[in-house]
């Protein structure tokens, strides 16, 4: 198979949320197979120091449990019982602490029909134990993410819906990708995100404030300006936009 088929077809959005600062930690565009969520899990995992959240959740895509596990997962090595034959081989398994879920959503005549949520990984009580820390949500829901790929959709009319707009360059629709999720992140004043001060009136923040990478709204100016990675060639391939990728990325 050419190399290049796979920029070829439908691309998805894979993204990775934190609920609390609303903050896009970590974007692939890609197919929507194993290699991707792969990627994905790898470089969330990359950026926040190794351990798995809390709290995660994912739609029912069946490929996402065992993308985890092979993330997260302690490696078991079961006890030698002595006995003759080939002992068997270590395994990995879901840590103690935190949880995973997923939600399955079923629509009918474009309307949400049922939502089923379902525990994957962890326990009722680590469940009920993470719900109740979670300034976000007392229940498993995807929400979050979802409202971040409509505020995508807003932004990036290359990802608009039901129109004849098609986005046929793959490096110019990663770019344009990339460039709405730094805006996002870093310029773009969040409502859910400000916050009340002792006077009455609020500071408006960004995601990124949030979570201290910044102390003020990046103005596009800045943004076009600033050294954000590294050098960056005058004209970038698919592989500057992949996050396993040893070199600087736009």
């Amino acid at each position: 198979m050419d190399p290049e088929d796979e920029f070829h077809g439908d691309q998805w959005d894979h993204t990775a949320v934190d609920v609390r600062s609303r903050f896009v930690v970590s974007l692939v565009v890609g197919k929507r197979d194993a290699d991707t969520l792969e990627e994905l899990v790898a470089d969330f995992a990359d950026r926040t120091g190794g351990a798995p959240p809390d709290l995660t959740t994912t739609d029912d895509c069946s490929t996402y449990p065992e993308v985890l596990l092979r993330q997260y997962g302690v490696e078991v090595v079961p006890a030698r019982t002595g006995k003759p034959g080939r002992p068997k081989k270590p395994y990995k398994q879901w840590p103690k602490g935190p949880v995973y879920a997923t939600v399955n959503k079923t629509y009918r005549k474009g309307q949400v029909a049922a939502v089923d949520r379902k525990l994957v990984y962890g326990t009722e009580k680590e469940l009920a134990q993470a719900l109740d820390a979670s300034p976000a949500s007392g229940k498993i829901n995807t929400s979050f993410v979802e409202r971040q790929n409509g505020t995508d959709r807003t932004y990036n009319s290359r990802k608009s819906r039901k129109t004849y707009e098609f986005s046929k360059d793959f490096v110019v629709h990663l770019a344009a990708s990339w460039w709405v999720y730094f805006c996002y992140n870093f310029h773009h004043l969040h409502r859910g995100l400000r916050q009340r001060l002792a006077d009455g009136t609020y500071l408006h923040r960004t995601p990124a404030m949030v979570i201290g990478l910044a102390e003020q709204p990046l103005s596009i100016a800045e943004i076009l300006t600033m050294q954000a990675t590294g050098h960056v060639p005058r004209s970038p391939t698919i592989t500057h936009f992949r996050p396993r990728n040893k070199g600087p990325a736009p």
